[in-house]
């Protein structure tokens, strides 16, 4: 295996950028041709290592690439999935390069969706070529499913599943849409948080006013808008919503004492980001307040006059988007109500106050006791020469739970990405070493799968 993906490894990086270059940005409807444009790219890719049944499924908005290998029926099914979709790229004049012109540089690869999914993504499709051309075949059946509508919120595929549970029938799922610790610290995550997504509106005037005119007699959206922003956490940065915390999980000593085996430096992890302190609520480490604590965070912020120069208005609107991140046992219902009930009660007289929920999802903690976690821990091991260590993510892939609920699978995620890897920012980036270390372990992954599932 070694050899072949030694010899075809700058072919397999080249595949990838040629990948990168089609801009399948989701949320804006101006890329939707490229989105296709990056799906039938990836079919063609599954059809030339060799995957059967390859097809675009459509859906309400973008499709959804299936295809398979069956190679015995009596054999346990992997069941893959993915993203292709990237985020928007903006803002682009922060990029070092451009976001949708790949460069490789200081062993990294720099472009939008380098890791976040399309390089995780392409590991399985080249792991793939490797045990055909390696050893044969896959050693169990293999069904994937890469989707082109994660960043936007996955709206179509639960409608997908669960018309399609017969096509997607498998004994577990495998993603790559996570990270670890660091490139000599393999790790597994065994836990994510839910989502829970809103765009809020405050109106005052019925139109922008002249600041001079009526500035301290009318109220101000945006300076009100703030306000009530800041109300949402107290002094230690506790949520101040109502019966926010009633459901949370909270980890006993020893279950946190394990959690903090796991190497972190908060020097390190400030001067990643330039930062010169830490922050976040109180009583907590850094790990837990990334991965077993909720959190509340404004994603985005606008109202009146941005554009050059000075225009002194007392803005009619102002808009924020607010996201949560949840972890067991909140749901993204119950939370979403918790905050929309909340965010109007605080508004004061003389302001409108909407909310619209977007998107959201529940937390999920898989198991470490499975056979598939049992796999996927020993091929790293294998690959790295280290144990990986199971942890907490402090992401959201909602479709985690989704797949629990309706095709009763537990999912095994085995990313390799890094913290430090900007997904969602610019200068986004991954690994070459990373990107190739996933091609070497996939393939180990199915073997001891395969082997322990026959026993």
């Amino acid at each position: 295996m070694a050899s072949y993906l030694a010899s075809n490894q700058e072919r397999f990086l080249t595949e990838l950028i040629d990948w990168l270059c089609i801009p399948s940005v989701s949320a804006d409807p101006k890329f939707q041709a490229d989105v296709r444009k990056a799906a039938d790219y990836l079919a063609d890719r599954l059809r030339e290592v060799g995957l059967e049944n390859v097809e675009l499924c459509e859906t309400a908005g973008n499709p959804i690439v299936y295809a398979d290998k069956i190679i015995d029926p009596s054999l346990p099914t992997v069941l893959v999935y993915g993203h292709y979709d990237v985020q928007p790229a903006d803002p682009y004049e922060l990029w070092d390069s451009p976001p949708f012109e790949p460069v490789i540089k200081d062993g990294n690869i720099y472009a939008r969706g380098a890791c976040d999914d399309k390089g995780q993504v392409y590991m399985h499709v080249k792991a793939f070529e490797v045990m055909m051309q390696e050893d044969g075949g896959v050693p169990c059946n293999v069904k994937v499913m890469f989707e082109g509508e994660e960043e936007i919120g996955s709206n179509n595929l639960g409608i997908f599943v669960k018309a399609n549970k017969e096509k997607l029938a498998a004994d577990v799922i495998l993603i790559s849409d996570t990270g670890i610790l660091a490139n000599d610290t393999p790790s597994i995550e065994v836990g994510l948080r839910g989502l829970s997504y809103h765009e809020v509106e405050v109106t005052g005037p019925n139109r922008d006013l002249h600041s001079g005119l009526y500035g301290g007699a009318v109220p101000n959206p945006i300076n009100v808008l703030c306000k009530m922003i800041a109300s949402l956490h107290d002094e230690n940065n506790h949520i101040t919503i109502p019966a926010f915390y009633n459901n949370v999980a909270e980890l006993s000593a020893e279950e946190r004492a394990e959690m903090a085996k796991a190497p972190h430096s908060d020097e390190e992890f400030k001067k990643s980001i330039g930062l010169s302190n830490i922050y976040g609520e109180k009583g907590y480490s850094t790990m837990e307040r990334t991965s077993i604590r909720p959190t509340l965070d404004v994603n985005g912020i606008w109202g009146g006059y941005t554009g050059e120069g000075a225009k002194t208005v007392i803005a009619s609107k102002a808009y924020a988007k607010i996201s949560m991140r949840l972890v067991p046992h909140q749901t993204s219902d119950e939370i979403t109500a918790l905050f929309q009930q909340h965010f109007e009660s605080i508004a004061p007289s003389g302001v409108q106050v909407k909310v619209t929920p977007h998107h959201g999802g529940e937390p999920v903690v898989t198991p470490t006791d499975s056979v598939a976690y049992r796999a996927a821990a020993d091929a790293m091991e294998t690959t790295f020469g280290k144990r990986p260590i199971p942890t907490r993510g402090g992401g959201s892939i909602p479709i985690v739970a989704m797949f629990k609920t309706e095709l009763g699978l537990d999912t095994v995620l085995l990313g390799f990405g890094l913290d430090s890897d900007a997904i969602h920012s610019p200068n986004e980036h991954y690994g070459v070493f990373n990107f190739l270390k996933g091609i070497e372990t996939i393939p180990h992954f199915y073997r001891n799968y395969a082997a322990a599932m026959q026993k």
